[in-house]
């Protein structure tokens, strides 16, 4: 199975989520895509570095999807999702992808 950079994973789903509820209309959708990629994430994050590290980022992951939201009636919609998903990026590969 082909290894994508968690940084990768995780903006992605960040991104991604956000971009499907948009274009879809669909809350719920967007939900499962951030969830699916958050575990992906999670899960690649417990296997090269160990559960504590992907505890403290899956916490970033998810304190980055809340935080976008109170984000977004300061700074719009797409700048907030973009800023939180470079900032989990920046996280993940700082922690989990460069030693790779």
């Amino acid at each position: 199975m082909a290894r994508f950079p968690t940084a990768v994973i995780a903006a992605t789903g960040l991104v991604g989520g956000y971009g499907v509820a948009r274009w879809t209309e669909k809350r719920q959708l967007g939900g499962a895509v951030l969830a699916v990629a958050g575990a992906a994430a999670a899960e690649q994050w417990r296997r090269q570095v160990g559960g504590k590290a992907a505890g403290a980022l899956t916490a970033a992951y998810v304190a980055a999807f809340a935080g976008s939201h109170p984000l977004a009636k300061k700074v719009g919609a797409w700048p907030s999702v973009f800023g939180v998903a470079g900032a989990v990026a920046l996280a993940s590969w700082a922690v989990a992808d460069r030693r790779g």
